[in-house]
């Protein structure tokens, strides 16, 4: 037969596939390299003259040098490859920009693939037997249409969908006119690129007439097994699925070894052909391929002897040699054969999720929906996006599976909303992880939102509502985005209002959508609209029974189609009734589940179990959804009010448990934290009990059990865990005399943990919440407190015979000191596990630096309270712990690996570079305002009163590990009524210390001439000119987009060359005058609760008197705004005139600073012992007490908050010759922002 035509190629591809695994070519760019050629082999005769230089695009070579590309692509022919891939990787306008040379995208497309079909036809007529094919090549673009380039800018995007389709059209175009058999979009990083890309093929196909195969290759892009946007192996097929391939595989940045889970993941999960080409190995330290040809067919080999294969050949560093051993590797291996995957829905946002008949209910978070609530609208309408991404955030975290965004509002650009939304819920992970149902009444706004995410999501909603036609159109739009579809009930005619209307036009539509516009049926949900019952109208009566009927139609007679609706319709009667809008909520699903009903939008939050709904009212409400008789609506209305109320404070506590066995009321008074009994109930259980131990392993610790489990369930919050301890603790401490009349033992206890702050800081609060955690759940602690040794904290190990160790730590500096303890450890021949924990470790920082130091044990990273008692029992279980010191070990290898590769991919400016790149100000007409005073003021006894007025709650929250903005955390529907409590409890304790006194505040602040010099420091003089010291800085070495600088705080004041005096001020504030006694007392007396809260109020004290001063100074002191009116929340988002960086912070990194900044403000201080501000530092540079607050001010109208990030090695050896010490002490105080490994 002649294979000269593309549909006589296309059926010999589709046998070749069934018979063999087929063999792509192997990596062209390295091939070129292998040529050394130079800029005029590049330009050649017609480019002689282009203004710039093209050297390295490798496209071009198509033009100049056809007999390089030509002769590459005869070489992999003659090594055995089946398919040719054309070299046009970079053959699109947004890439060829680079060079100038948009104008030849077509161009180079066309000669590509005419180029790679003259060489594939003169193979075939050596072999006539064994064809050879062209896969006209879609590289991915220099840009990502879903991530932002600039770090800053979370929602910028430097690319837009329609840019990259119209650039794929053209190209597509052009590898069909040159020859191209199959098209082949490949290393894709980014999935929203591949799939304009597949949104531009598929148009091409439709507009032209042809319809060639589609190949698709996804970048597993480190060991995380995730695409550089974020998505799993599997959410990723599941994005572009629709395109129908060919084959799905993947390919680049990572050898065949490291991609061998996710092609086995892949070869399970696609109901295609499986492609792999990757890498010879990883690069070494020059980005050279060191894998040999033997080396990695062996690996290869193993992939098709497992049945993973259907194409493979290779990527970057891979040659003929390679391609012809990997050939001859599977040449005696079958294809693998594809599995038979059932229908279902298959979404993604980051990660998969499938929806299929046998699915329980899913909930869609509906809280980010304008028409729906009150609060997002007005976030959106006010701009507030940081917030409106919170509510996204709360709903996935309260168990929404895929979340509903509707930006529909009359006064709204509801389009920008969408597309702004979307770009920034692209940045954050923790919410993009699920899939996003666009809703939106306006087909434009559905569209936009479509071309913003990467994922497989929703379309809510189509409807033949505007007509047939419009509504095929719609569907064929969705079919194409690749995103499933809801379809309301409703047609030309209006809303399906009844039983018969709804199964008609479900019919109706469910054929057309499967039949004509050959929509998957699997990706069809329903609406069948839900209208309130209980209305008073008679019709209405039966509008749940009818909408609980259509669900069951759809299960039985439209076979995949599933079902939805937006469930807080049906109640609307009722609204301003909390109890019984929810008990109706309750009822309905649970009968329309039954028949069907497979997801509804909901307020995952707000929904009473059914089973706890009151006999009365769940009977009440049942007769009025399933409509059982004509008096139902009466019923309910008659005993509705005693049900009244918002459903979201629970009756007060009433004294009836009084009246239970002691047993009982022990057990209650822990749950619930209460203290008021707890003495006489633990000694009339003594009584009762042969010895006082019993009552400590009996009831004691069944009620610390409770809790638990209450809390490890989400089900119990700290602040109430902290609380149950403190009524265990007296009810302990009451025993402990009785049981040491008998020289009984003391009760056995889980295991014993030693707990200690590193030396140099002196943070405390989370370790004691830790601390008070375990001990709940029957550990014994030994706490160390703060400014630990090592040789103390480990003496003591030794001395207390502890089995676990844990350390923790707030300030950056105790990260090498947490190293110090591993290492030490190691060499003293310790095992025992080591836990870390605190605001600065993280699980990188564990596995990076401290794990490999320590190998007799395990090293686990604990991120929170609730964590540490699950990691304690694990660590102390005979049977459980291998099996978790291996996956922790392995977890950390990869954390490891996934580190190295990308502080290797990230490029920054020299030092010189970013210097030049430093804010332009104009000095010339800068008039700075001169300080009312210079040198240094001392301020006593702040008034507490007005500092509380200044406090940012969100933190302290955060302290007790409950997360969510103030004041809206109070109302929280999963933390709130925890969250209220605790706030009830701090303001009692606030005001107590204040009316006692019993904390004190002081603030010691100055202000000094000074100048910038030598780029990054500045010099400070007193009042008569004399030079006192010098402040260094850092800068920022990143690259940055669009023109934006490289910043320095040293930019904020006037060079010294300007002729102009500029100032400087700094600043101590504290609150912790005493408050460590206080705090104490109370921990003496047994009360950590109480003890916690003392320091957390003091540190929220301290920040408040930063805050309050600050303002003191721009309106007063320095008085460069002195017309400012802020509002507190306009004061913590940082709304003021002015900065105020903290050393040790972003901005300016290096905590030694502060030595300086203590000596200007408070030269009697010495380590280790308080001057005038009542604060000292330590040897590490952290302040005591805790409590306390230092910084710099600058009052530059320009002066911004940054952070200084990664700083290479030529601005360190800057840094350290300007603070004349050596260089592995700034590397040392530096190492959190090293981007080189030292």
């Amino acid at each position: 037969m002649s294979l000269s035509d593309r549909s006589a190629r296309l059926h010999a591809l589709q046998q070749a596939l069934k018979e063999r695994i087929l063999i792509l070519d192997g990596g062209m760019g390295t091939m070129i390299q292998s040529y050394k050629l130079e800029e005029e082999d590049y330009r050649g005769a017609r480019f002689a003259d282009w203004p710039q230089d093209v050297k390295g695009n490798n496209d071009l070579l198509i033009l100049s040098r056809p007999d390089v590309i030509g002769a590459i692509e005869k070489a992999y022919l003659d090594a055995g490859a089946d398919i040719l891939e054309t070299n046009t990787f970079n053959a699109t306008q947004v890439s060829q920009a680079d060079y100038g040379m948009q104008s030849l995208a077509y161009e180079l497309n066309v000669e590509g693939a005419r180029l790679a079909r003259k060489v594939a036809d003169a193979k075939t007529l050596e072999t006539p037997d064994r064809p050879r094919f062209v896969a006209g090549v879609l590289g991915p673009t220099s840009r990502t249409c879903s991530i932002s380039p600039d770090v800053n800018n979370p929602g910028y995007r430097n690319v837009t969908f329609d840019e990259l389709v119209e650039n794929y059209v053209e190209a597509t175009r052009g590898l069909i006119e040159g020859g191209a058999d199959m098209i082949l979009i490949e290393t894709i990083f980014d999935t929203l690129n591949a799939k304009a890309a597949i949104f531009a093929v598929q148009q091409v196909f439709e507009d032209d007439g042809v319809e060639l195969p589609i190949m698709i290759s996804g970048t597993i892009t480190d060991a995380s097994g995730r695409t550089l946007s974020g998505q799993t192996t599997e959410a990723f097929w599941n994005s572009v699925r629709h395109a129908k391939p060919i084959s799905v595989g993947l390919n680049c940045a990572l050898g065949a070894k490291d991609l061998r889970p996710y092609l086995e993941e892949l070869a399970a999960k696609a109901e295609t052909n499986v492609s792999a080409h990757p890498n010879a190995g990883l690069p070494n330290a020059f980005g050279e391929y060191d894998e040999t040809p033997a080396e990695m067919a062996v690996v290869v080999e193993e992939f098709a002897a497992s049945g993973f294969l259907n194409i493979v050949g290779g990527c970057c560093g891979t040659t003929p040699a390679h391609i012809q051993a990997i050939a001859e590797a599977v040449s005696k291996y079958p294809p693998r054969v594809i599995p038979e995957i059932p229908k279902a829905c298959r979404l993604s946002g980051l990660e998969p999720f499938t929806i299929d008949r046998n699915s329980l209910f899913i909930n869609v978070g509906e809280r980010t929906n304008i028409t729906g609530s009150a609060k997002f609208a007005r976030l959106i309408r006010e701009d507030n996006y940081t917030e409106a991404l919170e509510v996204a955030l709360q709903q996935v975290e309260a168990g929404a599976q895929v979340i509903d965004i509707n930006m529909d509002e009359g006064m709204l650009d509801s389009q920008k909303a969408m597309v702004t939304f979307l770009n920034l819920i692209a940045g954050e992970p923790d919410i993009s992880r699920v899939p996003i149902m666009i809703d939106s009444s306006k087909w434009e706004v559905i569209e936009a939102g479509l071309k913003c995410i990467q994922g497989k999501g929703i379309v809510n909603s189509i409807s033949m509502k505007e007509g047939v036609e419009q509504f095929k159109h719609h569907a064929k739009l969705c079919k194409r985005y690749g995103a499933a579809v809801v379809v309301m009930a409703f047609d030309e005619a209006g809303q399906a209002d009844t039983a018969a209307r709804k199964r008609e036009i479900c019919q109706r539509s469910y054929d057309i959508l499967v039949n004509d516009v050959g929509f998957p049926p699997e990706d069809i949900i329903f609406d069948p609209n839900i209208f309130a019952v209980a209305t008073g109208i008679e019709e209405h009566n039966n509008y749940a029974v009818d909408f609980i009927e259509a669900c069951a139609y759809i299960r039985d007679h439209l076979p995949h189609a599933l079902s939805s609706g937006g469930v807080s319709n049906v109640s609307f009667s009722f609204r301003g009734n909390n109890p019984v809008r929810e008990a109706i909520h309750s009822v309905f699903l649970y009968y329309a589940i039954q028949n069907g009903l497979t997801m509804g939008i909901v307020n995952a939050g707000q929904l009473e179990i059914y089973d706890e709904i009151p006999k009365e009212l769940r009977d009440a409400v049942e007769d009025v959804v399933l409509n059982r008789h004509a008096g139902s609506t009466e019923a309910l209305l008659a005993i509705a009010d005693n049900y009244k109320g918002d459903g979201s404070v629970k009756e007060v506590e009433t004294e009836e448990w009084r009246s239970w066995s002691v047993v009982d009321r022990l057990k209650h008074a822990l749950v619930k934290g209460i203290t008021s009994h707890i003495i006489e109930d633990t000694e009339e259980c003594r009584q009762q009990c042969t010895r006082p131990i019993e009552v400590i392993e009996g009831p004691l610790m069944a009620g610390m059990n409770v809790v638990g489990d209450l809390f490890g369930a989400g089900k119990m919050f700290l602040p109430q865990v902290v609380k149950s301890a403190r009524v265990m603790k007296q009810a302990v401490g009451h025993l402990i005399p009785f049981i040491e009349l008998e020289k009984g033992d003391k009760p056995e206890a889980k295991g014993k943990i030693l707990m200690a702050t590193v030396k140099g800081d002196v943070h405390d609060i989370g370790k004691n919440i830790v601390g008070v955690v375990l001990g709940c759940n029957g550990y014994d602690i030994v706490d160390l407190g703060v400014m630990v040794p090592a040789e103390k904290i480990l003496q003591t190990a030794i001395a207390e015979k502890c089995d676990i160790i844990g350390l923790s730590g707030l300030i950056t500096p105790s990260l090498d000191e947490m190293v110090h303890v591993a290492r030490e450890m190691q060499r003293q021949g310790f095992s025992l596990p080591l836990m870390i924990g605190g605001a600065t470790t993280s699980k990188a920082h564990t596995a990076v630096k401290i794990e490999p130091k320590y190998q007799n044990d395990a090293v686990v990273y604990v991120t929170d309270a609730s964590r540490a008692v699950g990691v304690a029992t694990q660590l102390l279980s005979k049977e459980l712990k291998a099996d978790f010191v291996e996956r922790t070990r392995l977890d950390y290898i990869e954390v490891r690996e996934r580190t190295a590769n990308r502080s290797a991919r990230t490029e920054r400016l020299s030092y010189a570079k970013s210097v030049e790149n430093k804010p332009k100000f104009d000095w010339a007409t800068y008039q700075p305002t001169v300080p009312r005073f210079t040198g240094v003021k001392v301020l006593e006894n702040i008034d507490l009163k007005v500092l509380a007025e200044y406090i940012d709650w969100t933190p302290f929250f955060i302290s007790w590990d409950l997360a969510g903005k103030f004041p809206r955390i109070l109302t929280d529907e999963v933390v709130g009524e925890a969250a209220t409590a605790l706030y009830a409890d701090a303001q009692e304790m606030l005001k107590k210390l204040i009316d006692e006194k019993l904390i004190s505040a002081r603030a010691v602040f100055g202000f000094w001439p000074a100048n910038q010099v030598n780029d990054d420091d500045l010099d400070v003089y007193s009042g008569n000119g004399e030079k006192l010291a010098t402040l260094h800085h850092l800068r920022q070495q990143t690259i940055k987009p669009d023109g934006k600088p490289n910043y320095s705080l040293a930019d904020f004041v006037a060079p010294k060359d300007s002729g102009i005096t500029d100032y400087v001020g700094g600043f101590i504030t504290t609150a912790g005058i005493g408050a460590e006694e206080v705090a104490k007392a109370y921990q003496d007396a047994g009360d950590d609760y109480n003890s916690i809260m003392v320091k957390a109020l003091a540190d929220r004290l301290a920040e408040a008197c930063a805050e309050w001063l600050h303002r003191e100074v721009r309106t007063n002191y320095w008085g460069y705004d002195p017309e400012e009116a802020l509002s507190n929340d306009e004061l913590i988002k940082e709304a003021y005139k002015g900065i105020r960086p903290a050393p040790g912070y972003p901005a300016c990194p290096d905590h030694t600073e502060k030595k300086t900044l203590f000596n200007l403000l408070d030269p009697i201080a010495e380590f280790d012992k308080a001057g005038r501000s009542g604060v000292f530092l330590t040897e590490h540079y952290a302040m005591f007490p805790a409590a306390s607050v230092s910084g710099w001010y600058f009052a530059h109208p320009q002066a911004q908050y940054f952070a200084v990030g990664k700083i290479d090695k030529d601005q360190v050896q800057s840094y350290t010759a300007r603070k004349q010490q050596d260089l592995n002490v700034s590397e040392r105080w530096l190492a959190p922002n090293l981007g080189y490994d030292n």
